[in-house]
């Protein structure tokens, strides 16, 4: 029986689903905007809100445990510099669903996972490139 088990399998081993997630997360940070389908997204957007909240954290100790559960060392930087940053006033709800209807090939539902404040994520990585020339 599957008792407290929040997580769906997809059809995947674990190790697999594992490395599913850190992927969807990694390239949500370093893309700010992936579509994907719907159960995904879903369970991405629980560990991509739980990076934040680290990330919000900003010490070292936090900085070691998002390497550890990324797979890029660029997804890391941005989001201790971009978008923890661009966070600090929310208290959660980091990321926004968009359904975007069902796939044609195999009638899967589609929608695109995003961050709440994307373009406040643009906007505070311009600045600090102005503020320097």
């Amino acid at each position: 029986m599957r008792h407290q088990r929040v997580m769906k399998k997809f059809g995947r081993s674990m190790e697999h689903r594992k490395m599913l997630m850190k992927s969807l997360v990694t390239n949500l940070i370093l893309a700010e905007s992936i579509k994907t389908t719907l159960p995904k997204a879903k369970e991405a957007r629980k560990d991509a809100e739980k990076m934040v909240t680290i990330a919000k954290k900003g010490d070292l100790a936090a900085r070691r445990l998002a390497s550890c559960r990324l797979t890029e060392p660029k997804a890391v930087q941005k989001l201790f510099a971009e978008i923890a940053p661009a966070m600090k006033d929310r208290q959660g709800g980091y990321t926004r669903i968009i359904k975007l209807g069902t796939r044609k090939g195999d009638a899967a539902e589609v929608c695109i996972l995003q961050w709440v404040t994307a373009g406040e994520v643009a906007a505070a990585a311009e600045e600090p490139a102005k503020e320097v020339k």
